[in-house]
């Protein structure tokens, strides 16, 4: 009633079998004491002055106009301030809120979609019972402290699990922070399905990124997971992730991601940027052992103490052509991070709703990448037949003389190379490295009149692709229908202890080093010479006019 009273700008009194001097009226009456009630009676018209000052003077409250506005607030992506409550309250209903009208409108709304954060570790226990009940296979766990406080939760779904064998054994970790009431780091594992997409194996939730989580995180993972042939992991060089892994998994190739090292190169030596940034990546992409040299000796020019630096790290761990294990075209660790951008609003939820969030999202994921691998009609998926026309484009200047059956030279201009079709093998290193036919490679397959289908990695393939997401990640029951355990109903899980954030308006964004702040995003470039760092009219090459 109380929102029926905003909508037609008008406001009410109750009491209980009031003398009514104006014919409007609204009767209802519980049923069988419950909280429901039914309407008997509601008269809509009105005898009275609406623009009494009695009926000014009483105020709308929070609750009411939190009412208002709830259909903004499903999506947790939606942005909607209370800026924008006040502006469409105005525009729609003519009220004029205040601005903290309007925030504790939003606060109401957020509390009766999310309810209470403290409340949200209580439900863990029955979430996680129902995860495994409906996902037969899962690896679901929770850990607590001593006085029954959050500690750990880890989450990797039998459909990923199933997904797992049909893709190439690289594993991308990362943290990222949590945005929520009680704070806390969330981990993530993911590699690249046939597509060349993110496909999430693994994500759980801890109180930071120490050596203690990282440890449990893998324990939990290598659990669900086990170990592969060839397996590798890339990461930031958190110094916790090289501890955890060369516990967890001892021996096993772990790699840096090229770009983390490239900013701290940045930070660090400031001298020739411009020039290192390109000879950097051309470093660590490099396919032969003479072009690795070739260029640090470069960037030994440049800096030599950026050599020194890179020496240190260690080679193999960001170099492509030292790695130990092939990491094939995974030289960043850019799919944790955009799985991050793709959670950015969801770590502000409640611990029960986040994890509810990366359920839907493997859902709704699924669903649409096994859409388009019924829709993809090329042998490899679309990043490496993609890879694989611009390689057939550059095959086409190539001249061929064949030595044996499976032994061609190719001539690039003054440039010659030689491909073996029987060992995959090509002197430029790109044919081997990225398990897929070269532009060399491609031209002796024309030659001989064979197609490149034996010569790709069988995890680029559509069929791979399909494997991968033919187990669908089906929808949970309502809250409402769950069958759950009395004992698993009683089980208490509080909130981490001490670690709730404190009173006032919360930081959502990283803190960016001085370093990041300072660079520029975009390069200004010339239209009269194309140089960078000026532009027409402060361009000193421009043919001068006579």
């Amino acid at each position: 009633m109380k929102n029926y009273s905003v909508m037609h700008k008008f406001q009410f009194r109750v009491k209980r079998s009031s003398h009514r001097s104006c014919k409007w009226h609204f009767k209802a009456t519980s049923i069988n004491d419950s909280a429901m009630f039914k309407i008997r009676s509601f008269s809509r018209q009105h005898t009275c002055c609406l623009m009494d000052e009695t009926f000014i003077q009483r105020k709308r409250t929070a609750a009411v106009l939190g009412s208002m506005v709830v259909p903004k607030y499903c999506d947790p992506k939606t942005v909607y301030t209370p800026k924008d409550i006040q502006t469409d309250m105005l525009s729609e209903h003519g009220l004029n809120l205040s601005y903290m009208q309007a925030w504790r409108a939003k606060e109401k709304v957020l509390q009766f979609l999310r309810g209470n954060s403290c409340d949200s570790y209580n439900k863990l226990p029955k979430y996680f019972y129902i995860l495994e009940k409906n996902y037969p296979g899962s690896v679901v766990k929770l850990k607590k402290a001593a006085d029954d406080c959050f500690l750990y939760a880890f989450v990797a779904l039998c459909t990923s699990i199933n997904g797992w064998q049909h893709c190439r054994p690289v594993v991308v970790v990362d943290g990222t922070f949590l945005k929520s009431a009680y704070r806390g780091i969330m981990l993530t594992a993911s590699t690249m399905d046939a597509a060349g997409t993110i496909f999430p194996l693994a994500y759980a939730v801890v109180d930071s990124e120490n050596d203690a989580s990282w440890k449990w995180f893998f324990e939990q993972f290598k659990e669900a997971y086990g170990e592969r042939p060839s397996m590798c992991v890339v990461s930031d060089r958190h110094e916790s992730i090289l501890k955890a892994t060369s516990v967890v998994y001892p021996g096993l190739a772990h790699y840096s991601c090229m770009w983390h090292i490239w900013t701290n190169i940045r930070s660090k030596f400031k001298k020739g940027h411009l020039q290192l940034h390109e000879l950097y990546f051309a470093t660590a992409r490099s396919y032969t052992m003479d072009e690795f040299n070739e260029r640090m000796l470069k960037i030994e020019e440049v800096d030599l103490r950026v050599k020194s630096y890179l020496y240190d790290i260690g080679y193999h761990r960001w170099s492509r052509v030292h790695a130990t294990v092939n990491r094939t075209f995974t030289m960043t660790s850019n799919i944790a991070e955009s799985l991050n951008a793709v959670t950015k609003d969801a770590r502000e939820l409640p611990i029960f709703d986040l994890f509810e969030y990366m359920r839907t999202l493997l859902e709704r994921w699924t669903k649409e990448k096994l859409s388009k691998a019924k829709g993809t009609f090329t042998y490899l998926g679309h990043k490496y037949n993609k890879e694989l026309e611009d390689n057939s484009t550059l095959s086409q200047k190539l001249r061929v003389r064949a030595s044996t059956d499976h032994i061609h030279n190719m001539l690039d201009g003054v440039k010659r190379y030689i491909v073996c079709l029987e060992n995959k093998k090509c002197s430029c290193g790109q044919f081997q490295l990225d398990e897929l036919p070269c532009a060399h490679a491609l031209a002796a397959l024309r030659h001989r009149n064979e197609t490149y289908e034996n010569y790709c990695s069988p995890y680029y393939t559509r069929k791979s692709l399909m494997l991968t997401y033919e187990m669908p990640v089906n929808p949970l029951p309502d809250e409402g229908k769950w069958e759950v355990p009395q004992h698993i109903l009683d089980e208490v899980v509080k909130p981490p202890a001490g670690d709730k954030r404190q009173p006032g308006r919360p930081h959502k964004e990283r803190y960016k080093t001085f370093d990041e702040i300072k660079s520029k995003k975009y390069k200004v470039s010339c239209g009269n010479c194309g140089g960078e760092g000026h532009n027409k009219r402060t361009c000193k090459n421009a043919p001068k006019k006579k």
